[in-house]
């Protein structure tokens, strides 16, 4: 079994929120480096990672050409590096108010470690200089709290942060637009299960690395693009621009799903640690679908089916319909408390995600696309 959580801690230990994703592209960028043949960066800071094939090049249609091209047939898997966090909405009276980027569960908020990243502070050169400034999530006492709220949660309009400076201090350093990342510390609980920030889509970050280290090998005719993306907890930028330059022949999107837990009801929650999900439904190409349930079967990889009726709130709806369409497939990794900083997933199915991904991969043949209908 490859070794993968020290690298999962270091992603869980740094931002990166959608949109700011530099601290944790960093990280992947230095993992990724000598298990693909070529690294770049987008225009909109995905990282594309090709590890090539070994078939020749095929003609193949590619939209925007006129007929068909000489080119090797190519697979893109997408894990969104982005993470949910907050942003600074105003300074009051040492306190800082804020707001949500991407969707944040509001519920558990209070009391949670943040790290505000301030770009307020000025340097002996008159320049301004960031620095990163620990606090916590305040929740004022009910009094405080207009009447309306009753015993309610608090919502983020009735939320402080605070540092510890005093006013003067906090307005010199905070401004209006930066960033604030959760500082909850990963943690290894019992029964090779992990907690922390960020784990969505940091997880699917994980299997994908598993997924290249297993490919360093095993041959492969197609060509891999290995593309942790941006922007996806927000507007699914990253996703839609990579889609479009790379223009692979098929696609799958890795993320996270909603696993079982505290009062979540059995028909739509997974098993923690049972395995991935392969999803069902209009966002994903059936055969597709098909072919990586058998190969799991085969493989003897635990798995559930997990219908998703519209599309799947994942990187793969940004891919399916770029350029002339893409058919795409979506693997899930059950996770618990989604968009909170504790969440939890099992590294086993971190484990079985990146094996049957790379499983699939090497089972891509040459005339694999002569056999993809839409009516299988």
């Amino acid at each position: 079994m490859s070794e993968i959580t020290p690298f999962l801690k270091s992603l869980l230990s740094v931002s990166g929120l959608s949109g700011h994703e530099t601290p944790v592209a960093r990280l992947i960028e230095e993992k990724w480096r000598p298990l693909v043949d070529e690294l770049t960066v987008s225009r909109i800071g995905s990282l594309h990672g090709l590890k090539r094939g070994t078939a020749g090049v095929v003609p193949v249609r590619v939209a925007g050409a006129d007929g068909s091209v000489d080119k090797r047939l190519s697979i893109m898997i997408a894990t969104h590096m982005d993470a949910i966090g907050l942003i600074v909405t105003q300074v009051t009276d040492g306190f800082i108010h804020f707001t949500g980027v991407g969707g944040i569960d509001q519920r558990i908020l209070p009391g949670s470690p943040v790290i505000v990243h301030a770009t307020g502070r000025w340097d002996a050169r008159g320049s301004a200089a960031a620095e990163e400034l620990y606090g916590v999530v305040a929740q004022p006492h009910a009094r405080a709290l207009p009447a309306s709220v009753g015993d309610a949660p608090v919502g983020i309009s009735d939320l402080l942060i605070d540092i510890g400076l005093t006013a003067k201090e906090t307005a010199a350093r905070v401004h209006i637009g930066d960033l604030i990342s959760f500082a909850t510390e990963p943690v290894e609980l019992a029964g090779d299960v992990i907690s922390g920030h960020t784990l969505d889509n940091r997880a699917s970050v994980a299997a994908l690395t598993i997924a290249l280290e297993e490919l360093k090998r095993t041959a492969h005719a197609w060509d891999v693009w290995a593309v942790a993306t941006t922007q996806e907890e927000t507007v699914f930028g990253g996703a839609y621009t990579s889609a479009y330059q790379l223009l692979p022949d098929i696609a799958i999107g890795v993320d996270v799903t909603f696993a079982k837990g505290p009062g979540a009801s059995d028909w739509n929650t997974f098993a923690l640690g049972k395995g991935p999900t392969f999803s069902i439904g209009p966002n994903m190409h059936p055969y597709l679908v098909s072919k990586i349930k058998a190969l799991a079967d085969q493989l003897e990889i635990p798995y559930s089916m997990e219908m998703v009726p519209r599309h799947s709130g994942t990187d793969t709806y940004a891919m399916q319909v770029t350029a002339n369409g893409i058919p795409n497939l979506v693997v899930g990794i059950p996770l618990r408390y989604m968009h909170t900083p504790v969440e939890v997933v099992s590294l086993k199915d971190i484990q079985r995600t990146g094996r049957i991904l790379a499983e699939f991969i090497a089972a891509l043949e040459v005339d694999f696309l002569e056999k993809l209908t839409w009516d299988e």
